[in-house]
């Protein structure tokens, strides 16, 4: 039997919702998703395999999905012939004796009359719910004997479920039963709520933990429930629901369409439908009014300690009213630093919802007062308290925050409430709570005028926390009074257009009048001048055209030299890099080392650019993983996704290359989360790239296809070309080289190229399309434009590019010296790929002239770090001319000597039926993206190109005893001494 496979009851049709709420049919989905281990776990408890025997206690949270499982039990077992009993606790039915047995047995009357008088009498009692000594052992017998006698003639599975409510005599009997089904069929499997009592301290079964469900079939369960969230939407749901099965499904529910489709703003606490409600408040109910008035004081102020609420209380509770809810088990208190935290992260909201409105404004108030020493808390407790306009609360509030986005990182936070405490105190002074707070403080203000320039400003920090779809509204809500900073607003505007729409002509325009709005500069704020320099750098990089960096350069000319050295850097790194790269790496370096520790996008974002333009990001590494660490906790996305864009490109350069795949995927999930649709162009290039270059051709142009689908229409200079050069990388990986040279030369054609980005990385890869497609004259004036252009003189890097391009397009006479010239440049060993080519290209020369050792020596460099790196492509081509050198290539046996993971294996396996990856995701509890990232590193490791080998390559893989391939020899070392990820991966 197979965990997950489609016949099993798991993949049952799921209840799907439309925007209104109203249930519609859906395709059948993974409904128990994430659970692969407890289905295990059932089937060899129904198999009589377990090692605990046949009796199963599931504990849980409520809605955790603990029936769910029960449900799944019971088909599976009716699906392998086996009989299914089932009983479900009641709380009015506990004190009924035998009323659980009653139902649990009740379909079993017929079998009863087969069993000896004795124990017939017996079970009639049971039968008849009839009063009498409890628990009686005749009854206890007669139990055993009626389950043996059904036992015998097909298996059974009881099914028992909220035993917490199982009346007492009941719960003797069957913990009894439980105990001593030894050998017979009989299997009985239950489930009650974490820290239940009852059936449960009577009877001590094995027991199970059913834990929320991890991110990724959380994910996986929400979009199929509710597909087509907005993205804030379904972050926010992922959070609250904290794994949560029956809160992802019904916690949208209770939003409004608008909501849902991102076009409200979702409260500070999520409202609950009646059915959660239910859920998560049943055990408030009986708790003291003093314990409620603490724990919605708690509720309201996730960082207060005990303290802070011994203050608020005002007298009105104790702290050891807290005490029956620590009871329950619906909050925690931290007794060495008194910080409070509560079960679930939804608790709050049951509490908050559970109370009337004055409730909650004057427990907002008392916080406030007992909070006056910390301004941001008591802010947001005052704006909670206000019942209308207040421009005085809305200034408080409007300055906190601000100050907070300035400072992000207040010391008093980690001394007030322990760990916990500080990571909440970080997020509600996040970057997004930013965006909350000045949206608050604009529904306080009485002015119109201050409400819109404060609506403006929220869009502003929208824009760079991933909070792009709340930007429209928050635009549109601004309106158009009198005094509206408009250049603020179209540039904003024209950021999001760029950003979301990819119109960047329309970006354009409406920088442009937004410049013409600010007249005076030395009156335009920081904000309102970074806003417009940070679209229009964003503009200029994209659309690829002097137009934009005109703009920006007419605009940088009006401000003091020092405010904007990013941007000036940024801009000379990008349209006179030949020119100004050594001034520009000087800068960098000032600018890196004077940066704050959180600085914001406008100062990190033009820095991290202009580095990549230069090809200088290893230089500041450290600084970009620091920086990504440290702004992923304040949610600065922006700067987070660009961070691991940069980390990426560096790592595909020096020849890390799963370390690039993994920083791409990461940015890339990131980047399509929260709408930043041009820089998942970036990240998908980067990933087709060295798919490409790894000969894993079938996700390369899948890539390419996705890439273009968006980018092409809307005439995304940049992006375009990136098309370009990847569908020339794949058509030289395929030996095509006339596509490669047309493709290529699309980019910039031989003979007249600009020192752009990508341009100057496709030097090489247009020279050698040239020279093996016949066009040796255009091959050499394209190293004569790029040598005119100053391409060498940009970074060692482009150096080593156009130093091995000369090499490739010369005569037979000049190659060598410029072979030899190239491979001595510092920048061969930190670009391996690179180096390795120019190798190669080196090694089929000398062995066309018959210089047979020495081609060897180069072809032998080059074959090792092709090897190492996975570039199946260029390593065929390796061996193949080290073969025709006569020496035999022996770093691998023709055999498969590669070594695959059980989940490789399986995923290998899947696609090689015919499978989708969207498919085996469902089979397999994975999303389509891990599954495709597992096809991407499979495809070099067995030496193939595309999804139809796979039958054939998997069945040249002889397991060894653990299921395993053998491990494969040893490897090259990188450039650094260590073995390079992709070796150890193989």
């Amino acid at each position: 039997m197979t965990v997950g496979d489609s016949s099993w009851p798991e993949h049952q049709s799921l209840r799907r919702r439309d925007q209104a709420g109203q249930p519609v049919e859906s395709r059948s989905v993974v409904a128990l998703v994430g659970r692969t281990d407890e289905l295990e776990l059932i089937d060899s408890l129904l198999g009589g395999q377990s090692r605990i025997g046949r009796s199963l206690l599931l504990r849980g949270d409520p809605g955790v999905g603990k029936t769910a499982l029960l449900d799944a039990a019971a088909v599976r077992a009716e699906a392998v012939g086996m009989r299914v009993l089932r009983v479900s606790g009641a709380e009015f039915e506990a004190e009924i004796e035998f009323s659980a047995l009653h139902q649990l047995l009740d379909p079993l009357r017929e079998h009863a009359d087969r069993l000896a008088g004795h124990h017939r009498d017996a079970l009639q009692r049971v039968f008849d719910l009839a009063p009498g000594s409890s628990p009686d052992p005749l009854v206890i017998t007669a139990v055993l004997a009626l389950l043996r006698e059904v036992a015998a003639e097909c298996p059974v599975l009881m099914i028992a479920d909220d035993v917490e409510w199982i009346d007492r005599a009941s719960a003797t009997v069957l913990g009894f039963a439980a105990r001593r089904f030894g050998d017979d069929r009989v299997s009985f499997l239950a489930a009650a709520r974490a820290g239940a009592g009852g059936f449960v301290a009577q009877v001590r079964l094995p027991e199970w933990e059913l834990r929320p469900l991890a991110e990724e079939p959380a994910t996986m369960l929400l979009d199929a429930a509710w597909p087509g969230l907005a993205p804030a939407v379904r972050r926010r749901v992922l959070a609250e629901a904290a794994g949560n099965p029956l809160v992802l499904r019904e916690l949208p529910a209770a939003l409004t369409e608008r909501q849902r489709r991102g076009q409200e703003p979702l409260p500070t606490l999520l409202p609950l439908n009646r059915r959660l409600q239910a859920r998560l408040a049943s055990e408030m109910q009986p708790l003291p009014p003093s314990t409620r008035r603490l724990l919605l004081l708690a509720a309201l102020e996730p960082d207060a300690s005990l303290a802070v609420l011994r203050t608020a209380a005002q007298g009105h509770a104790d702290i050891d009213d807290l005490a029956p809810a620590q009871e329950v088990e619906l909050m925690r208190v931290d007794a060495v630093t008194g910080g409070v935290s509560f079960s679930h992260p939804l608790i709050r909201s049951a509490i908050v919802q559970n109370s009337s409105p004055g409730e909650r404004r004057a427990a907002h108030q008392a916080l406030a007062d007992a909070l006056a020493h910390e301004p941001t808390l008591r802010a947001w407790h005052l704006a909670g308290a206000a019942t209308g306009p207040d421009e005085a609360v809305a200034r408080a509030l409007e300055e906190a925050a601000l100050s907070a986005w300035w400072r992000r990182n207040p010391p008093h936070a980690e001394a007030r409430g322990g760990q916990e405490g500080a990571i909440s105190a970080r997020r509600r002074r996040g970057t997004s709570a930013v965006v909350a707070a000045l949206m608050r403080a604009a529904e306080l203000s009485p002015h119109p005028a201050v409400r819109s320039r404060r609506l403006v400003d929220a869009a502003v920090f929208a824009n760079i926390t991933g909070q792009l779809d709340q930007v429209p509204r928050l635009l549109a809500d601004a309106g158009q009074a009198s005094d509206t900073r408009s250049g603020v607003v179209f540039a904003v505007t024209a950021y999001l257009l760029s950003n979301s729409e990819g119109d960047l002509d329309s970006a354009h325009r409406l920088l442009v009048r937004a410049f013409d709005e600010v007249t005076d500069t030395a009156e335009a704020t920081d904000q309102e001048a970074n806003a417009i320099l940070y679209a229009l750098m964003v503009v200029g990089i994209y659309a690829a055209r002097p137009e934009p960096w005109e703009l920006l350069k007419s605009a940088l000319d009006r401000f003091d030299p020092e405010a904007v050295t990013p941007f000036r850097l940024c801009l000379d790194a990008f349209t006179d890099p030949a020119r100004t790269s050594d001034a520009v790496r000087d800068g960098l370096a000032r600018a890196f080392a004077s940066l704050p520790a959180h600085a914001p996008p406008w100062q990190v974002v033009p820095l991290a650019f202009a580095a990549a333009a230069v090809d200088a990001v290893s230089d500041y590494r450290h600084l970009f993983r620091e920086m990504i660490d440290r702004e992923r906790a304040d949610g600065v996305i922006i700067t987070v996704v660009v961070g691991l864009l940069m980390l990426c490109v560096d790592a595909y350069v020096r020849g890390h290359w799963d370390e690039a795949e993994e920083l791409a995927r990461e940015g890339l999930d990131l980047a399509a989360a929260h709408g930043y649709r041009l820089l998942c162009g970036q990240l998908r290039f980067e990933l087709a790239r060295i798919a490409a270059h790894r000969g894993n051709l079938e996700l390369a142009q899948t890539l390419i296809d996705e890439i273009s689908t968006w980018a092409a229409p809307r005439g995304i200079g940049i992006t375009n070309a990136c098309i370009r050069h990847l569908r020339a990388i794949n058509a030289l990986a395929q030996g095509d080289y006339e596509e490669a040279y047309i493709q290529a030369a699309q980019i910039d054609p031989p003979g007249a190229m600009t020192p752009g980005v990508p341009g100057r990385w496709a030097v090489l890869d247009l020279v050698e399309a040239a020279v093996r497609s016949g066009r040796a004259h255009e091959a050499r004036a394209h190293v004569a434009a790029a040598q005119q252009v100053g391409n060498a003189r940009i970074s060692p890097n482009t150096a080593l590019i156009t130093a091995g391009a000369a090499a490739l397009a010369a005569d037979d006479d000049e190659a060598g010296a410029l072979f030899d010239a190239a491979l001595a440049l510092p920048a061969a060993a930190r670009c391996p790929f690179v180096q390795a080519r120019i190798q190669l290209a080196y090694g089929e020369r000398l062995r066309r002239n018959r210089d047979t050792a020495r081609a060897r020596l180069y072809l032998r460099a080059a074959l090792d770090t092709l090897d190492g790196l996975g570039a199946q492509p260029w390593l065929r081509r390796a061996r193949h001319e080290l073969r025709a050198t006569g020496l035999a290539d022996t770093t691998r046996p023709d055999t498969q000597t590669v070594s695959l993971t059980a989940q490789e294996r399986q995923i290998a396996e899947l696609a090689a039926t015919g499978l989708t990856n969207k498919q085996i995701a469902q089979r397999l509890f994975l999303s389509h993206r891990t599954v495709g990232a597992h096809l991407h590193r499979l495809f070099p490791k067995l030496g193939i190109t595309s999804r139809s080998a796979l039958r054939d390559a998997l069945a040249t893989i002889t397991p060894d005893e653990n299921g395993r391939a053998p491990q494969p020899g040893s490897h090259a070392e990188d450039h650094d001494g260590q073995r390079s990820s992709s070796a150890r991966h193989r």
